[in-house]
């Protein structure tokens, strides 16, 4: 038996709120916050979004209340009632209430008859989870027509009031948790899920659904409700601590986001992509509409990228997303896509059409595939959900890697190895462990610092030595130079405030590792158009994105430090975020030839191997 998509309804709240009104609705920005607020919103592209408050940022509806506006508007968009369901399953990230669950207070607002509910918890890959329990019971023929609702009120936890008067996590500061306040914001969007396709206009076939976690493989990345650190810790959780208001108190109740791991999400996103082609699940050639839930049009263009470089170039006219005008809605943003599509008539029969959806929390992602079919022209059975499609006398996978490896495919593999030697360097053992000590912290600092300024020198040498051909390389070297020439004040800073001597620190000489790791790099600097320095980049900014805000919170955690005590760490874990993603685009762009990517993964094995030694030479000094 088939399933299809029969209606879908969304709903918005409130006027839309442009960026110019944000701070003035939420509330609570002072200087350094306002800085994060135009950083944050130059990057995502949202120009608009809803939220659930008024003018004075109070909350004027329930996230119940929303759900059952779309849940009414997809009712309505098919004629029918509440009555007409017996099955609703709905995903948001955090209801009203602790108890019960979600579906049955949406269900206690919509109305109609007894029916079966589903309350799908966690964060944006929910509606897809939920969309795929609704499918499997009327395929099964168990129930006759299912709703499907993602809804998201997040504006509550973005108001200032959350932000001010703590001690550690007042103000502007905080900023893995002011990059989500100038992110998400409310509505809901709802389908209709039937055994027949409607007879008045084309429905939409679920041809099968796939969600997958990865969270075997990656720490938290968005959570609230736990105290520092990578992973939450038995009583020191936001129920442990004797009342709601003392966790408030304590941060805990502030949603917050590891912006250094949302690169590798988009890595893994594509893996996942490119694993279901390769099940024969997606032909890229034949797919004619992507539907794609992100956060910020910075991650899109990098899977375009991708997917160009592995030989999968895809039309992006086939794309399509509305975050510019409605947000990033969380659970909701799927479906609230999807109805602006049906809406406007974007679906033709015959036609096929990807839902995707990352979800960051911890890493998680749900796919669907739909064809869009009319009552007469009705496909009597759908393509399986479990087995793959049977091969044609022609691979109908398009994409997938070239005869040769990408230079992303061997980058990653030198990525691996790395991470495998850092994690026998006996102090980031010891701090993995949590028996790292505050000399062992020390002595990071004191070691980091002279290599970290010799960074802008190099950088800005090989900005001299690229020629008019790689002009933009020259102009991206010069500005990444003016951006971290100072950062070893920062370091000095972080070391004098943990008990280090200031005079010591910059009298200080490299360890065996940093002068190989030094010289290495002037050294390649200095040759004409050192376009394998990309590779260097490569390891020293991902370990920015990838590790600095682990081994910050670990620090933290373990020692009981401050955050002026491991500002550098906490800083270059969001701030080589946006570097990184650059770096990737340049990676993926056609100057990057055979003999280009031979230069950059060259130098990114022998960077890897000095960085490791220079960590290691911390229990030889």
């Amino acid at each position: 038996m088939n399933a299809y998509i029969t209606a879908a309804g969304a709903y918005l709240p409130g006027p839309p709120v442009g960026n110019d009104e944000i701070a003035a609705r939420l509330g609570g920005v002072d200087e350094r916050g306002d800085r994060l607020r135009r950083r944050i919103l130059a990057a995502n592209g949202i120009a608009k979004r809803h939220y659930a408050l008024d003018a004075q940022g109070r909350t004027t509806e329930l996230n119940e209340e929303l759900a059952a506006n779309a849940l009414h508007a997809a009712l309505d968009e098919r004629g029918l009632g509440a009555a007409d369901l017996d099955m609703l399953a709905t995903a948001t990230t955090q209801g009203d209430l602790l108890v019960p669950g979600f579906a049955s207070m949406v269900h206690g607002r919509l109305g109609g008859g007894p029916m079966q509910v589903l309350s799908a918890a966690g964060v944006c890959s929910t509606s897809l989870a939920a969309l795929d329990a609704a499918v499997a019971k009327v395929r099964l023929g168990d129930r006759r027509r299912a709703a499907v609702v993602g809804s998201e009120l997040s504006s509550r936890w973005l108001r200032g009031s959350r932000f001010l008067g703590k001690p550690s996590h007042g103000g502007g500061g905080d900023g893995d948790a002011h990059f989500l306040r100038w992110m998400l914001s409310d509505g809901a969007g709802a389908v209709l899920v039937e055994a027949q396709p409607r007879p008045d206009r084309p429905s939409l076939r679920v041809d099968w659904v796939r969600t997958v976690s990865l969270a075997h493989a990656h720490p938290v990345c968005m959570r609230a409700g736990m105290g520092e650190g990578p992973s939450p810790v038995a009583g020191r959780t936001w129920q442990d601590m004797g009342s709601a208001a003392a966790a408030e108190q304590a941060g805990m109740m502030l949603l917050r986001q590891d912006t250094s791991a949302l690169g590798s999400l988009a890595e893994a996103g594509l893996r996942e992509f490119q694993a279901l082609a390769r099940e024969g699940l997606i032909d890229l050639g034949k797919l004619d509409h992507v539907l794609c839930h992100y956060s910020t049009n910075a991650f899109r263009d990098i899977v375009f990228d991708q997917l160009a470089s592995a030989g999968a170039q895809i039309d992006t006219g086939r794309w399509f997303s509305n975050l510019e005008t409605r947000g990033n809605t969380g659970a909701a943003s799927i479906f609230i896509a999807l109805e602006e599509c049906w809406r406007t008539g974007r679906f033709e029969p015959g036609q096929t059409v990807l839902l995707a959806v990352p979800e960051s929390g911890r890493f998680s992602f749900g796919f669907a595939h739909l064809t869009c079919v009319d009552a007469e022209t009705a496909a009597p059975e759908a393509v399986p959900v479990a087995a793959p499609v049977a091969p044609a006398a022609t691979p109908a996978v398009t994409p997938v890697a070239p005869q040769s490896e990408s230079i992303h495919d061997r980058l990653d593999a030198v990525w691996r190895e790395f991470e495998q030697r850092l994690d026998q360097v006996p102090v980031m053992h010891r701090l993995s462990e949590g028996t790292a000590t505050l000399e062992d912290y020390r002595r990071l600092l004191f070691n980091l610092r002279q290599q970290v300024a010799d960074g802008a020198r190099w950088i800005s040498r090989a900005a001299s030595n690229f020629s008019v051909d790689l002009f933009d390389l020259r102009s991206a070297a010069i500005g990444h130079a003016a951006e971290e020439h100072r950062d070893f004040m920062m370091i000095e800073r972080d070391y004098a405030a943990c008990g280090g001597s200031i005079e010591d620190i910059r009298s200080g000489e490299k360890n065996i590792g940093s002068e190989a790791l030094s010289a290495y790099m002037f050294h390649t600097a200095s040759q004409p158009d050192p376009i394998g320095l990309l590779g260097a980049m490569f390891i020293i900014e991902g370990l920015g994105t990838g590790k600095a805000s682990g081994w910050a919170a670990r620090f933290k955690a373990t020692l009981g430090l401050r955050d002026d005590q491991v500002s550098f760490l906490a800083y270059h874990g969001e701030a080589d975020d946006d570097h990184f993603a650059k770096l990737q685009a340049i990676l993926a762009s056609p100057r990057i030839d055979t003999a280009a990517a031979d230069a950059i993964v060259k130098t990114a094995k022998v960077v890897a191997r000095l960085y490791a030694l220079q960590l290691e030479e911390l229990d030889h000094v």
